[in-house]
């Protein structure tokens, strides 16, 4: 492959050479000239309408605000590049180029991204390529979500991940969504699909609980190749995951693995031979047995604020209500009032009512550390201020405290323009 590579560089510059040989033997053509003698004047590029120009412009000045944490350097890159796509793709592509240079080096140090430009699919493919190519197979899991980007996004990236992933089986580190990625790819009745299927099964973690929430996705990948494998595959694959989810704690994900592993394998086999594998192993009987029990993946509970009820006290004052609220909860309800009065006329109460959601959403940043949804909430309150008055909004965010926190906030206020056909004009 080198020695073709190299034959085919070196055809290339002798082409090259030639045609330049042979420019040079020609003389020099005339410029056009008009009638009158002048030269004909240059075209001038069409100018951006004034809302997409409003758009490029915050964009470009928030991802010029420096991020001292890579982590939110690549949440502001991953947001611009999705704002600023449908308006310029190269300036996408370049946010997206450094965004997945940084998921790299967090992936690399054994930090899983906050999020992912490959993800997203604001990266090209040559970068998702060599995204997939400096990826150590150690860290697949951490980097599930940037690997089936590029694995779903770019069919080139799929012989390298499958090098990778299939390290990774021999090192005991198990990336069941990635694998399934791939053997999407290729097709479950591919050799390489169904030998990666029972070695993913025979070296899930020795240490079962650890890889609690994983649980439901190995399960599922078992549930899309019981029916594929032939039939004493899909039996001892089937007892193999059984055994080992009986290693783990009581929970949510471990039911929920349970029925949809009990499920499949009693599809696979049908209900006699279900039975009679299962006689043959105490322990997945004893498994089996506890399926049925109510499954779900365990998530916290997520705080809202209820446009509805804001838009119902629209004629009344909430500001002695917002006070006696936790700080996320009293951005989201001011800014839901905000908008609520804001978009009924009454710009006065609007804007007290984001003074408050401002207010809130910079002390929701500055304990971040213990409410990891602090980027959700800017992201709520601007929006919220942008649908009444997007210059309002983005003078409001340029002065959250957190530099990271006005980036965000600016964005947010970029996307909700970029959605609407208005042209954003200051309040008077």
């Amino acid at each position: 492959m080198f020695k073709l590579v190299a034959f085919l560089l070196l055809l290339a510059s002798i082409l090259s050479g030639a045609a330049q040989t042979a420019a040079q033997g020609k003389a020099a053509k005339p410029k056009p000239v008009q009638t009158d003698g002048t030269a004909p004047k240059k075209r001038a590029a069409k100018p951006l309408d004034p809302r997409k120009k409003f758009v490029l412009d915050v964009v470009q000045t928030a991802v010029s605000i420096p991020q001292s944490d890579p982590q939110d350097r690549l949440r502001v890159l991953n947001s611009a590049a999705g704002v600023v796509l449908p308006i310029s793709r190269k300036l996408s592509k370049q946010f997206a180029s450094e965004g997945v240079r940084i998921e790299a080096e967090l992936i690399a140090a054994g930090v899983t991204p906050v999020a992912s430009l490959l993800a997203s699919g604001y990266a090209d493919c040559a970068a998702a390529r060599d995204f997939v190519e400096r990826l150590p197979a150690e860290s697949v899991v951490a980097a599930e979500q940037s690997l089936i980007g590029a694995i779903t996004a770019c069919p080139k990236t799929v012989p390298t991940a499958q090098q990778k992933l299939e390290l990774a089986l021999e090192k005991g580190v198990v990336a069941a969504r990635p694998l399934l990625a791939v053997i999407e790819r290729l097709g479950a009745k591919n050799v390489w699909s169904q030998q990666q299927f029972e070695r993913m099964i025979s070296s899930l973690p020795s240490e079962p609980n650890t890889a609690r929430q994983e649980a439901p996705n190995y399960a599922a990948m078992y549930a899309r190749m019981a029916p594929e494998v032939d039939e004493d595959v899909a039996r001892s694959t089937g007892l193999k995951l059984l055994v080992w989810l009986g290693k783990l704690q009581q929970s949510g994900e471990r039911n929920l693995a349970v029925n949809i592993g009990t499920d499949a394998m009693k599809a696979a086999l049908g209900e006699k031979k279900y039975n009679e594998a299962l006689a043959t192993d105490v322990m997945a009987r004893q498994v089996a047995q506890s399926a049925g029990q109510a499954g779900e993946i365990d998530r916290p509970e997520e705080e809202s604020a209820s446009v509805l009820k804001a838009i119902d006290s629209a004629g009344t004052d909430r500001t002695e209500e917002l006070a006696k609220m936790p700080s996320s909860l009293r951005a989201r309800e001011a800014a839901a009032s905000g908008f609520a009065t804001g978009t009924s006329g009454n710009s006065k109460m609007a804007d007290r009512y984001f003074d408050i959601a401002f207010a809130a959403a910079d002390e929701v940043w500055a304990s971040r550390a213990q409410s990891g949804d602090a980027p959700a909430v800017i992201e709520e309150v601007s929006e919220a201020a942008a649908h009444v008055n997007a210059v309002n909004a983005l003078q409001r965010a340029q002065k959250l405290e957190d530099p990271t926190a006005q980036a965000v906030g600016m964005l947010a206020v970029a996307r909700v323009v970029a959605g609407s056909g208005d042209t954003p004009v200051a309040s008077r």
